[in-house]
């Protein structure tokens, strides 16, 4: 998977910690997931690497790209087509080094400072931005608000993704500010049912998008 690959994938799902896991990111694929990164900090690196062949599995049956947290020497030994790391994480440049020339490096920013720098940085594919809505995945982070979309919308040639508070309701208001990709945590956590979660989701994003190209 390549940067190029990314292509017009709107609807990013960081799972929350289910003990369902592949029933849960079926169920949100058939709604409308296009993309599916496994975030959990707190497990050691042979529970993680347990969960994400998991994971891995249902992404390949479906023909999603699966991408994994903070753990590019785990990201290998699954075939995962990429990581994600945080600012406090593994280097981009490292991650680089570890997976090759042809997986997926992701890089988190939450504010001007980190968006520039990564902005100098090659070797990243996609930024998230974010998180506008203070989120319980980042605890003491602050919200960065809408403004710093713009900040991002502004500068970033780079595809990036808005992280924090992604909602059917939230969506207007951040597609307004530039944003075109989103990633959910809390929405699909708190789902009854992944699948129609994922759907209604997915709907508000295409809707905010269409009024967009009018």
């Amino acid at each position: 998977m390549s940067r190029a690959d990314l292509g017009d994938r709107c609807l990013y799902l960081c799972t929350p910690d289910r003990p369902d896991l592949q029933q849960f990111i079926d169920a949100c694929i058939a709604g409308g997931v296009e993309l599916v990164q496994l975030r959990e900090k707190n497990l050691e690196a042979r529970a993680l690497l347990e969960r994400a062949r998991l994971a891995v599995q249902v992404c390949r049956h479906h023909g999603v790209p699966f991408i994994l947290n903070d753990r590019p020497d785990l990201a290998l030994e699954v075939e995962a087509d990429g990581v994600h790391v945080g600012q406090d994480d593994a280097p981009p440049w490292l991650a680089r080094r570890i997976l090759g020339p042809d997986a997926v490096v992701g890089l988190s920013t939450h504010a001007p400072n980190e968006l520039d720098a990564a902005l100098e940085e090659p070797v990243v594919d996609y930024l998230s931005a974010g998180p506008v809505s203070p989120t319980p995945t980042k605890p003491g982070r602050p919200g960065t608000g809408l403004r710093y979309l713009t900040y991002v919308v502004e500068r970033a040639k780079t595809p990036w993704f808005v992280t924090g508070g992604v909602t059917p309701e939230s969506v207007p208001m951040m597609a307004a500010a530039g944003a075109r990709r989103f990633v959910a945590v809390r929405w699909f956590a708190e789902a009854e049912d992944p699948t129609a979660a994922a759907k209604t989701l997915r709907a508000a994003i295409d809707k905010a998008l269409a009024k967009l190209t009018r």
